[in-house]
């Protein structure tokens, strides 16, 4: 019951004259934080470092190096961002992937606006993976357009990622609406111009 009375609750939050939603994926309409979380910390842990998942939580929407980068600063270590990245991707892909659960009233949302508005998914994660994910959460047939990290001089939190989307699709960004579960997002979507909904919380801004 409770996620059909979300989904009629973020329904509602994001009626207006919009011409395009823009979803982030990974805690927005996949239910894979926590997983992306331990293989974060798998990886770390061949580094010989003890990582707290909370910083993944703190930084969702980053780039997988920018958040090895900051992980660096934090604890003055010298992990090697690209190679973390690869690390990271491939113990996702071959252990948690396929695991991964929508979340229901979000992707019912994104399916019930296909062809009303145009659709992008906006990402942090790299292509392959954010690709497979959205098939294995059933909404792949319906994005128009995917960025993802590295096809942008910047990611999130700069609004480079959100207004790539929006030209893609042709759209103004102040037409466009964001759907984010992190604050990096939010922050992106709101230096893009663009509303948001912060879907977790069914805040609006």
């Amino acid at each position: 019951m409770e996620q059909v009375s979300d989904f009629s609750r973020l329904s509602k939050l994001t009626e207006g004259d919009y011409e395009a939603f823009l979803y982030d994926c990974d805690g927005t309409l996949a239910d894979n934080m926590p997983l992306h979380a331990e293989s974060y910390v798998e990886v770390a842990r061949g580094y010989n470092f003890n990582l707290d998942p909370a910083i993944i939580n703190e930084l969702a929407g980053w780039p997988i190096v920018q958040v090895v980068e900051e992980i660096n600063i934090r604890y003055q270590l010298a992990m090697d961002p690209q190679e973390f990245r690869v690390k990271k991707a491939q113990v996702f892909k071959e252990r948690f992937l396929e695991q991964v659960m929508p979340i229901t009233y979000v992707t019912e949302h994104l399916k019930a606006n296909a062809g009303k508005v145009r659709i992008g998914v906006v990402s942090g994660g790299d292509r392959a993976g954010v690709q497979r994910t959205l098939e294995v959460i059933g909404v792949s047939d319906f994005v128009e357009v995917l960025v993802c990290a590295g096809e942008t001089p910047k990611g999130k939190p700069f609004a480079d990622p959100f207004l790539r989307a929006a030209e893609l699709l042709g759209v103004d960004p102040k037409k466009c609406l964001v759907f984010e579960d992190g604050i990096p997002g939010v922050k992106a979507a709101e230096a893009a111009g663009m509303h948001w909904v912060r879907i977790d919380e069914f805040k609006f801004g």
